[in-house]
């Protein structure tokens, strides 16, 4: 039986031991993350122990059940289990929204895109505003998914969005590659469209990126040589991207709007196509006799849909049928809304719909005004406001934050707008907007709603409270929304949302650190906070956007962010853990700057700093990186003694640092050894990175090139997935050395050898 009464399957041992994990999170009554912070983890690395991403090192189970007071030796058959089979592969991904049910027509433009995508791996969906290049694409998207194996991903570029500015192409490679599960990415653009073309070679993924602005913004999302596919949507004509034929659509033809139309009224499709057609067989569709109750009952006969049947009348209903389709255009977005208009209206005729929609002074508002007309005061107040809700899409838990109605209310009025075709519903309970219609509702909500802002405020709030309480998994589907809610805050002055939502945002930003949202965010962050007056929370922030800018590579800019912190974070008795871990990650940038003295200093003071408190795990990382920064000023006992004195204090993970500085002090191939084991029991990437680095560069100085450069290209190979910018550059530099004095020495045996054959 699982957590939730459902009757489960026989479980394999990954899944025993995660459910095991679960219960000891519920036993604890914490949060994630302070769950993690007991037991001596990081939030990510727990996330992805409680959902079953990845089998946690025996060390941190143990972890875990000492933080509740739990003996761990039961769980050390189901953990061995696990470990020896490891985790299920990620189920997958699929952020496509869903398909249309009355999907009608452009049977030819289908074929052709299809066609497009098997043989070029490309094609660009173009056409006028409301004409349904996305209801195409995603069409398209679910027809072939069988053949990409590795999912489907979807993205709004947000190229004609009303309140948003276009992605930027670097913002859209972040959203991209973190679908992929791909973090801690370079800053540059071009660097990132690398990183996305190399992880598309190595799958088969149909990308479908929506609503673009023009060429330059997703020139740099295409895909290169692979078996991966991109399907594009744009209201302009992408002529300048050669590689990416264009699939452009017209209206409808009349008689595939005839179908649209009967479909989303309740019409016999047989029947409308021969109004559209000119056919008498449609006669009996009479304006003064045809209602929507009698098409509704689904007769395909003429006798079933109307009560009169004479010519006269039959020729008016002919009329009303064409001039509905001449007022919607062959717009699938306005023939679904005026046939969802009679479907719900049992009492109109054909022609009250045809006279209704000739009120408007254009197809979209005559059919979004004849819409919003048969809406009551609440589903009208629902939709002035969804059109101000920042964001693309949105949840029920959202839209009630909004309008400040019940959950249960508010589900029911927005299914009501669903009914009407003013709301899309992506998937069960996620919902958006067309672009026109959002246009349309905020329009409405400038002139006629004076709680808008009101209402932002309350979501703003809303997004604050989520995602403190958030899951990663909720990170993935809200991030946008989130994005979107925090320019909001900014726009709107709120300097509580500003200044608390980047921190309520942390687990998310730990797998996704350096990215330009996160810079951005955490700046603008630390200024809300010095404005409110907090002093603390600011240091804090400032401290994080440190750590970003480090993430990233921006060394210069991550020592400014960390002294500026510094100047706020005076250590007091009893609370000097901030000031204390301020001053390691700021010897962390001065040791990648090469200033080795400065780096020792600061590492001495987050020693002492953490000594004060009794943190032995912050006092080992201290000693051990002042060893290691020792070592590179050439005191080798110097750092021997601090690297010892490090692994006294030391458990599991935490003595790699020691162990890979007394490794180099002694020169012990042995200890270095050590070092790569404990880094692979853990499953730590960077650090097996590191650690064959560090076994490369002494190998090469004992003379062994061969195995020297293959350690080398073992670190290279790890770095290649994990984007560890400055620990690349470091390798790298290795290498590089490496192969030089390797090439130099060839030389130099091969001029020997010359010498003896001459004597």
């Amino acid at each position: 039986m699982g957590r939730d009464g459902t009757v489960l399957l026989v479980a394999g041992p990954h899944e025993r031991l995660v459910s095991q994990l679960a219960q000891i999170k519920d036993v604890s009554g914490l949060s994630l993350r302070a769950l993690a912070t007991k037991a001596g983890l990081s939030s990510s690395s727990l996330s992805r122990y409680l959902t079953g991403r990845l089998v946690p090192p025996w060390d941190a189970v143990v972890a875990l059940c000492r933080a509740v007071g739990r003996d761990p030796r039961p769980l050390r058959p189901i953990w061995a289990e696990a470990d020896k089979t490891g985790a299920a592969p990620p189920p997958r991904r699929n952020d496509l929204p869903a398909d249309l049910f009355d999907f009608t027509g452009r049977e030819s433009e289908v074929a052709h895109a299809e066609e497009l995508l098997r043989t070029v791996g490309a094609a660009a969906v173009d056409g006028m505003a409301g004409v349904g290049k996305t209801s195409l694409a995603v069409h398209v998207a679910h027809r072939v998914a069988g053949a990409y194996p590795d999912g489907g991903l979807y993205l709004d570029l947000h190229g004609f969005t009303p309140g948003h500015e276009p992605l930027a192409p670097a913002v859209a490679l972040e959203r991209l590659l973190g679908a992929l599960d791909v973090t801690h990415l370079p800053p540059a653009a071009d660097d990132r469209a690398a990183r996305w073309r190399s992880e598309l070679s190595r799958r088969r993924v149909l990308v479908v990126l929506d609503n673009a602005a023009d060429a330059d913004q997703v020139r740099q999302l295409l895909p290169g040589a692979g078996r991966s596919a991109v399907l594009l949507t744009s209201r302009n004509r992408l002529i300048s991207l050669d590689a990416v034929p264009p699939v452009s659509l017209a209206p409808l033809s009349d008689a595939d709007a005839a179908r649209l139309f009967a479909r989303a009224a309740g019409i016999s499709a047989g029947i409308a196509a021969g109004v559209a057609a000119g056919s008498d067989s449609a006669a009996g569709i009479a304006a003064g006799s045809v209602s929507a109750a009698g098409i509704g009952a689904g007769s395909d006969s003429v006798a079933g849909i109307g009560v009169g049947s004479d010519s006269a009348a039959g020729s008016s209903g002919d009329d009303g049928v064409r001039q509905v389709l001449a007022q919607c255009g062959g717009l699938p977005l306005a023939l679904r809304m005026a046939g969802a208009r009679l479907r719900h209206r049992p009492g109109w005729t054909v022609a009250v719909l045809a006279e209704r929609l000739r009120d408007g002074a254009n197809r979209f508002d005559a059919a979004f005004g004849m819409s919003l007309r048969q809406l009551d005061d609440s589903q009208r107040r629902v939709f002035r406001l969804l059109g101000v809700l920042p964001g693309g899409d949105f949840g029920t838990p959202a839209a009630a934050a909004l309008t400040g109605l019940p959950g249960g209310r508010c589900a029911e009025i927005v299914d009501e707008l669903v009914d009407a075709h003013l709301v899309q519903e992506t998937s069960p309970g996620r919902y958006r907007m067309h672009d026109l219609i959002r246009q349309y509702a905020a329009d409405l909500a400038a002139e006629d709603e004076p709680e808008a802002e009101a209402a932002l405020r309350r979501v703003l709030r809303h997004s604050l409270v989520a995602a403190g309480e958030a899951s990663p998994e909720w990170f993935d589907r809200e991030y946008a929304n989130l994005v979107a809610a925090f320019d909001v805050a900014v726009r709107l002055g709120d300097d509580e949302v500003v200044a608390d939502l980047p921190p309520a945002m942390r687990v998310w930003f730990f797998r996704h650190r350096g990215t330009a949202d996160h810079v951005r965010l955490l700046a603008k962050a630390a200024d809300a906070a010095g404005r409110l007056g907090r002093d603390r929370q600011r240091a804090s922030l400032l401290a994080d956007l440190g750590f970003a800018h480090a993430a990233a590579g921006r060394l210069t800019d991550a020592l400014a962010a960390y002294d500026a912190a510094g100047a706020l974070t005076a250590p007091e008795d009893g609370d000097v853990e901030p000031a204390a871990a301020l001053a390691l990650r700021t010897g962390f940038v001065l040791r990648d700057l090469g200033r080795f003295a400065e780096a020792g200093e600061r590492f001495r003071r987050a020693r002492e700093q953490f000594a004060r408190t009794g943190n032995r795990a912050g006092e080992s990382q201290a000693l051990a990186f002042d060893g290691w920064v020792t070592l590179q000023r050439g005191d080798r006992d110097g750092a021997a003694d601090l690297a010892r004195a490090a692994l006294d204090l030391a458990e599991g993970p935490a003595r790699i640092t020691g162990l890979i500085t007394l490794g180099r002090a002694t020169t012990s191939p042995a200890i270095l050894a050590e070092a790569l084991r404990l880094a692979e029991e853990n499953r730590l990437p960077h650090q097996q990175a590191w650690c064959h680095n560090q076994i490369g560069v002494a190998s090469r100085e004992s003379g062994d090139f061969p195995a020297a450069l293959d350690h080398h290209r073992r670190a290279l190979a790890l770095l290649e997935t994990l984007a560890e910018a400055q620990l690349e550059i470091e390798c790298r530099r290795d290498h590089d050395e490496t192969a030089r004095l390797a090439a130099e020495a060839s030389r130099t045996a091969a001029k020997i050898g010359e010498s003896g054959l001459e004597g």
